[in-house]
C-alpha cells in the first residue's frame, strides 16, 4: 500500500474519522521522514515548526490513533519511548532492526530468514503465528570504531 495524503484521507473516511489539520501535519511528518523511527517528542518538535499551537498531548493521541488504524507501526527499542514509522505494507512481516547501544541509531534490514523457523514452531506447537519482530542490539560501525580507539 502506498502511503500518501489522498489514500490516507480515504482510510480515515472509511473508518469514520476526521482528518483534521493537526492529524494531517503529523501524517506529513512521517511521509517526509519515511526512513526514520520517530518518537512523540521528535514529531512534536517537527510539527511545532509549522504550527506552534499543536501540543504534545495531541501528538500522543494522534500517534495512538494512527497506530490503531495501521497507518503507523509502533515499536519499542528498549529505550523507554515508543517509536513509530510509516506502515507501507499490508504484509504481516516487516523489516527488522539493528539498534546501537551507544548512539541509539536504528538500522533497518529486510532479510527475513525466520520463515522456515516460524513454520516449524507453528507446526510443532500447533500455534498460528501472525507476526514476529527481530531486534539485534550492539554497536554500529561508527561507535565500534570509537570504542576501539
Amino acid at each position: 500500500m502506498t502511503i500518501d495524503l489522498p489514500s490516507l484521507r480515504q482510510k480515515f473516511k472509511e473508518r469514520e474519522y476526521k482528518l483534521t489539520p493537526q492529524r494531517q501535519l503529523i501524517l506529513q511528518v512521517f511521509i517526509d521522514n519515511r526512513d526514520k523511527h520517530l518518537c512523540a517528542e521528535d514529531v512534536h518538535n517537527i510539527v511545532r515548526q509549522q504550527s506552534s499551537d499543536i501540543g504534545l498531548a495531541t501528538v500522543y493521541r494522534t500517534l495512538e490513533l494512527l497506530s490503531e488504524l495501521d497507518i503507523l507501526q509502533k515499536m519499542d527499542f528498549g529505550d523507554g519511548r515508543s517509536r513509530y514509522e510509516i506502515n507501507e505494507t499490508s504484509t504481516p512481516h516487516h523489516h527488522h532492526h539493528l539498534i546501537c547501544l551507544a548512539c541509539g541509531k536504528v538500522i533497518e534490514f529486510a532479510d527475513d530468514l525466520l520463515e522456515d523457523l516460524e513454520s516449524i514452531i507453528a507446526k510443532n506447537s500447533n500455534f498460528t503465528i501472525i507476526d514476529h519482530q527481530v531486534k539485534f542490539y550492539g554497536y554500529c560501525e561508527e561507535c565500534r570504531n570509537k570504542r576501539e580507539d
